[in-house]
């Protein structure tokens, strides 16, 4: 591990790259009913705004993941950053000049995802490059929480800045991307390679091995952490919809109310990481149980239709997703060597990413059939995959002692 002269604020730096990321999808959210009228579009057509950025980040991602082993964490993140940054100025210069904005807008936000790509996942693979063992999974915890901070404050930014014109909220992209670049520039050095990357036959046969060997509990933790941001955004969107139409709340207020579920995740994710350490057992249990507290949460939503109610019912789910989101983290993050590790986080971050543009469809249309519907076959899905990890993630007895050890090196999986 290289030294870090100033790690407080590599931290820092590190952290501020999945906060930009999130800034993305959430702090849109508040604002897709008026973009709706705005743009005269169809409620499927606006929940594409959410599905284009992720489905374009899903597909770069793996590709931004071998860039960034073959060459530098940093090398991927900067330009990433910068791409990011011009898609929202065009989305914003297209909604308010362009007589076809939508058609702009969408070209903007493809580009975002494009750039998207080479933000978080390739940050979880930076601060596994640069800090071990324990301190590993604190810096993972801080990531992930600094993801659920962004999507806390994303929805009253949004809220905020629709306040100026409906489509402020691009313009604010190109700015948060800058201060990401700066802090990147001048806060995180990488260790130079010792030697020079494999050919990619060499690198493809490692991958290859990886998940020959560990492919079922990669499978189980991809698709916990896809549920987890599908049921996530998919609620979100569900949510945004009628504090408008069945409760005729719009602006800061609605901005405020959608973060609460997302500020009790933000808050778990941190305390989580901050103790799970490397305990592996305690980390499986920490998945399976947080899937069990949204199965139980999504199930009771079905009696609940008052707001307050709702909302308590509903911080279960939060409770769950943020026990879940940070042992994932960790479980990936360290079970595979440096040198491939931007590959397998990346793949990561691109099934989170999957989940995270399918959710407002499939809601939509889940919403049109049947709230009961809806909420039932959410609860259905989280403990299918809760069955999936108890099945499928296994951990030896012994816990690993060396903090330059990988997950990978411990693990015995079968």
């Amino acid at each position: 591990m290289q030294k870090q002269k100033n790690k407080g604020l590599t931290i820092f730096a590190i952290g501020s790259i999945p906060l930009i990321l999130v800034l993305g999808n959430s702090m849109l959210i508040p604002i897709l009913p008026k973009m709706k009228t705005e743009l005269d579009v169809s409620q499927f057509k606006i929940s594409l705004v959410i599905s284009v950025f992720s489905i374009a980040a899903a597909i770069s991602i793996p590709i931004l993941g071998y860039l960034s082993d073959r060459f530098s964490r940093k090398a991927i993140i900067i330009p990433a950053l910068i791409l990011y940054g011009s898609g929202g100025l065009l989305a914003g210069v297209a909604a308010g000049w362009f007589s076809n904005a939508y058609t702009w807008i969408m070209a903007g936000r493809v580009l975002q995802g494009i750039g998207a790509a080479g933000t978080a996942p390739i940050a979880m693979a930076l601060a596994g490059d640069l800090f071990k063992g324990g301190e590993q999974s604190r810096v993972l915890g801080l990531v992930e929480a600094s993801n659920g901070f962004g999507k806390v404050i994303s929805p009253i930014l949004g809220s905020l800045l629709a306040i100026l014109f409906w489509y402020a909220a691009f313009f604010a992209f190109p700015i948060f991307c800058l201060i990401s670049i700066l802090l990147t520039v001048f806060f995180v050095k990488e260790k130079k390679a010792n030697q020079e990357p494999p050919p990619i036959g060499q690198y493809m046969k490692g991958l290859v091995s990886v998940f020959k060997t560990e492919g079922r509990w990669l499978f189980a933790t991809y698709l916990t952490g896809a549920v987890c941001l599908f049921t996530l955004f998919g609620i979100l969107f569900y949510i945004s919809d009628i504090l408008e139409k069945d409760y005729d709340i719009d602006g800061v207020l609605k901005g405020s109310i959608l973060a609460i579920p997302l500020l009790i995740m933000t808050i778990t994710s941190y305390i989580t990481g901050s103790k799970i350490g490397k305990r592996m057992r305690l980390m499986k249990t920490l998945i399976i149980l947080g899937l069990l507290f949204m199965t139980i949460s999504f199930a009771s939503l079905v009696f609940f239709r008052n707001l307050v109610p709702f909302f308590a019912v509903l911080s279960v789910s939060s409770i769950g997703t943020g026990l879940a989101l940070p042992c994932i983290n960790s479980f990936i993050t360290g079970s595979v060597p440096s040198a491939r590790r931007g590959f397998v986080t990346s793949l990561y971050g691109s099934v989170r990413f999957l989940g995270v543009a399918i959710g407002p469809p499939i809601f939509s249309a889940l919403m049109e059939w049947s709230r009961t519907g809806m909420f039932l076959t959410t609860a259905g899905l989280t403990l299918f995959v809760s069955l999936l990890c108890l099945v499928l993630i296994h951990v030896p007895k012994k816990e690993p002692t060396d903090d330059h050890d990988t997950l990978f090196d411990k693990l015995q999986f079968t």
